[in-house]
């Protein structure tokens, strides 16, 4: 069954601003928190559960940054707890546990939310898999939101865990941008997978063009739509990050959010080339169907106008009358069979040379 591409929202109507209803699917049993703390020097690591979720807000003074993850968004009081720590914005809250929202920016006083969205393959299937992934950015500290566990981050937590790049000797924003740019980095290998099985099907379609062709070809521009709702917004975030005025976006990671705005663009780029390639061989597959019609019915057509004299002549000497020329001449038969293929014969040249065969 495809995707659907406009969620419900019944949940939703009638209740107050700022109400914290989970919309979505749970795809998690037990949310789950995590906690990276570190400077230049040191780094510290844990897990927690609900009976130690307030050790959120007890931030390590001594840590340049803290970065705070939560996998789940089914249980509502563990952001409610986060919240209470970090002091966030009720209608920030409420936009975390919606998971349709397309991506965006926020500025509050205290903090910038960012929504982005989550893209996987699924080899299996052969589709894109979305997870709304949304960002808290404070003065010291990210904290993260994501649907379920496994995501895009590992490589930034070993960067982290083994002090290299600049993430250990930079500042939250920084840390906020590496996010941005390992979740930005995966469309491009997704992109790569799909411009791949586009290839194939276009060799499939110029060879042996089937019906599951066309379903194919359906399903590859459906996702092209959900690729270019996840990225076309997200130019519009990195671009109001790179305004931000308010002190949590540093000149130094401005330059490398105008190199993740290039790194968008060139996204874009791609997925209208992939969705032009799609609609170009959609245009291919009908004309080969026509075509292939078109060649059957000239077959037909051709075999249907030599039947026609040999018909008639058949029918003449068919006629049951006493007296008929050849009616009762030795050769008679053989003449028929004979006028009969020459007529053939003498169709089929003619149509090789009007070049219809």
């Amino acid at each position: 069954m495809p995707k659907k591409l406009v969620k419900k929202r019944h949940k939703k109507i009638g209740v107050s601003p700022g109400t914290l209803i989970h919309l979505g699917e749970q795809k998690l049993d037990q949310a789950l928190i995590s906690t990276l703390e570190y400077n230049l020097e040191q780094l510290w690591e844990r897990q927690l559960d609900a009976a130690t979720a307030e050790q959120c807000g007890q931030l390590r003074p001594e840590a340049k940054v803290s970065w705070i993850n939560l996998d789940g968004l089914h249980q509502i009081d563990y952001l409610e707890t986060l919240g209470r720590c970090f002091n966030l914005h009720p209608l920030a809250q409420e936009d975390i546990l919606n998971t349709e929202h397309r991506p965006k920016l926020e500025e509050f006083p205290e903090h910038l939310f960012i929504v982005v969205k989550m893209l996987q393959f699924d080899d299996a299937s052969k589709e894109i898999r979305t997870e709304q992934v949304s960002l808290i950015l404070g003065a010291n500290f990210v904290l993260s939101f994501q649907e379920l566990t496994g995501d895009v981050f590992d490589g930034v937590r070993e960067r982290i865990r083994k002090a290299k790049g600049r993430v250990r000797k930079m500042g939250a924003d920084y840390l906020a941008y590496v996010l941005l740019d390992a979740i930005v980095d995966n469309y491009f290998v997704i992109l790569e997978k799909l411009g791949d099985q586009i290839e194939e099907l276009e060799a499939e379609l110029i060879h042996s063009p089937t019906p599951e062709t066309m379903q194919k070809i359906h399903h590859f521009k459906r996702e092209m739509i959900l690729l270019r709702k996840a990225i076309w917004p997200l130019r519009e975030v990195i671009s109001g990050l790179q305004r931000h005025e308010g002190g949590l976006i540093s000149d130094a990671t401005g330059a490398f959010l105008r190199d993740l705005y290039d790194h968008c663009i060139q996204i874009l780029d791609t997925v209208e080339t992939l969705r032009d390639i799609l609609a170009g061989l959609l245009d291919l597959y009908l004309s080969s169907i026509s075509n292939r019609m078109n060649e059957i019915m000239k077959v037909l057509t051709l075999i249907a106008t030599i039947f026609i004299p040999l018909t008639f002549i058949a029918g003449i000497y068919g006629m049951n009358f006493d007296y008929m020329p050849e009616l009762h001449w030795k050769y008679g038969y053989f003449l028929a069979w004979g006028l009969m293929l020459g007529c053939g014969l003498a169709l089929l040249r003619f149509f090789k040379r009007k070049r219809w065969l």
